[in-house]
């Protein structure tokens, strides 16, 4: 009993002794590097992005690089230009890709700095067995299973793209012109369901190299929590698959490691990791990316609200509210607001329901409207009202 309570001291001790850390970063330094993302595709769009790296203390997530000349060589002298889409993203039709060449990226930035990468085997990957999911109490859970019969591909890694239908919080029937007047809303004016989506930002990789057979089981794709509005309507994935080398497998294993598994004592030590990106202005210059060639294969699932336990409750992402105004003074009601918040233009309120308050109006019109902010009624904050071509 003796030796607890003097456990228990110097557990106390301890904590009375913690003082908040606050590590010492230099940040005065003026470097941004080069960040260069994608694959070089046979099957589909190729798609490149160029970022630059930021500092510590840098409000701004993402410094795209724009009017750069990014071209793919082949080890055959071909080339194919590509062309920037949106700021920092650049794209060219699907490649004709040969199993038998090498491939490469060159890139020639605003400031004239020329970056290129090693030439890169195309490593085509197998096709998706499937993608499923299981409902668990933390969240559905997504996975991926895959294979090849040749034993020859051995280190995957996959992304995916989420689209999902959802709604608003209440159902409005009515929108102010921003001038003068609250209209009935058309059926083609809705604002009720929307569709969103979005794209991973982990990182999903796998190695068979030390199974007999080259066979990937329930790959842990991502986790949608049980109150996510992904899941209250209706849900799709599509699962994107790609075959890597030894060294790119290598390359977003570090990544991996350095950017996702960090934050406890026995977590592995940050380090630098390797890219086959080279400026040739600048040799000893760090570029981060890692460059690889291949077609990748693709699978889509769509889930929805029925196929999920009854316990799941999505829940709105803001708190709303339903209130009342008046179009004209009502001593009955002396608390209340006069119509005039619903019709400014820049007004963050929604007309929801027209309501029919003796003195009722003399045109047989709503008198009195509920509202609500516009988070609140307009699904569109969030998304979009149109439908996806391959929603089903």
């Amino acid at each position: 009993m003796r030796k607890l309570k003097i456990f228990i001291l110097g557990l106390i001790l301890m904590q009375a002794c913690k003082k908040p850390f606050t590590p010492s970063v230099s940040i005065s330094g003026n470097n941004r590097f080069l960040v260069i993302e994608g694959i070089i595709s046979g099957n589909d769009s190729t798609f490149i992005k160029l970022s630059r790296t930021k500092k510590v203390d840098t409000l701004r997530t993402v410094f795209p690089e724009s009017s750069a000349q990014v071209t793919v060589e082949s080890d055959a002298n071909e080339t194919y230009p590509l062309i920037e889409k949106t700021a920092g993203t650049y794209a060219c039709a699907p490649l004709n890709i040969d199993a038998s060449h090498k491939y490469r990226l060159r890139i020639k930035t605003s400031d004239a700095k020329e970056y290129v990468s090693d030439f890169v085997t195309v490593k085509n990957a197998p096709p998706i067995d499937s993608v499923g999911f299981a409902a668990q109490a933390t969240g559905v859970q997504l996975y991926v299973n895959t294979h090849d019969n040749a034993n020859a591909t051995r280190y995957y890694r996959w992304d995916y793209i989420e689209t999902w239908q959802f709604h608003s919080k209440y159902v409005s029937g009515y929108y102010s012109n921003g001038v003068d007047s609250i209209k009935a809303r058309q059926p083609s004016q809705q604002v009720y369901n929307c569709f969103g989506n979005d794209s991973s930002s982990n990182i999903v990789i796998a190695s068979t190299l030390r199974l007999t057979k080259d066979i990937v089981y329930q790959a842990p794709l991502t986790v949608i929590a049980p109150s996510s509005e992904k899941i209250e309507t209706k849900y799709s994935i599509l699962v994107r698959q790609y075959a890597l080398t030894s060294d790119a497998y290598a390359f977003w294993e570090n990544l991996e490691k350095n950017t996702e598994k960090l934050g406890s004592i026995f977590d592995v030590l940050p380090s630098q990791t390797q890219s086959n990106f080279h400026c040739i202005s600048n040799p000893n210059e760090l570029v981060v990316g890692y460059l690889s060639a291949g077609n990748a294969s693709y699978k889509r699932i769509f889930i929805t609200a029925a196929q999920l336990p009854l316990s799941y409750s999505p829940v709105y992402p803001a708190a709303c509210e339903l209130d009342t105004a008046f179009e004209a003074p009502n001593p009955q009601i002396p608390t209340q607001k006069p119509i005039s918040v619903l019709i400014p233009a820049n007004s963050p309120y929604m007309p929801v329901t027209g309501l029919f308050i003796p003195p009722d109006n003399p045109f047989g019109g709503p008198n009195a409207f509920t509202f609500s902010t516009k988070g609140c009624v307009d699904c569109t904050l969030r998304g979009g009202t149109a439908a996806p071509p391959f929603w089903e």
